[in-house]
């Protein structure tokens, strides 16, 4: 069952109860990541394993986003700098106990590639916030790989 979230603005993600952050350095440059990023939406089920369906919403403005296992979110775009940072927030998920979650993606010329950095901001229920911190190796995994993968796409 879908449920509205909490509107939170970028400083959420500095102050959430919960925030993940994982870095990776790829050989691609930050202008290409974050045109994949930000303008080829429908690319993220591509590169981005958990990710099977991405599409820009409101010319732009949000995204709709399906995840393997049944997860859903309808986005809004918080932050779209190039080539430095994008950010978003959901607005509504069928994520039990979620209250707020936002995302950001940092990127940093570094030498002749690019520093990738992720945060995941979340609010949300006791176990809601318990799950997200034992999911932290998982996900760092999934974002591991996902940059190795998108790195590899862009090479191409």
């Amino acid at each position: 069952m879908a449920h509205r979230l909490r509107p939170v603005g970028l400083d959420f993600i500095d102050v959430a109860p919960v925030r993940l952050v994982f870095a990776q350095e790829i050989s691609a440059a930050p202008e290409g990541v974050f045109h994949a990023l930000n303008d080829d939406v429908p690319g993220w089920a591509q590169w981005f394993a958990a990710v099977t369906h991405a599409r820009a919403t409101d010319d732009g403005a949000g995204r709709d986003i399906r995840l393997r296992g049944g997860g859903r979110f309808q986005e809004t775009i918080l932050a779209s700098k190039e080539p430095e940072v994008y950010a978003y927030r959901v607005d509504v998920t069928n994520a039990p106990g979620a209250r707020a979650l936002a995302e950001e993606w940092r990127l940093a010329p570094s030498g002749t590639g690019t520093r990738v950095q992720w945060t995941f901001a979340a609010d949300g229920t006791a176990l809601f916030r318990f799950t997200v911190n034992a999911a932290r190796a998982g996900l760092g995994r999934a974002f591991r790989d996902a940059v190795v993968t998108l790195d590899r796409r862009l090479a191409h």
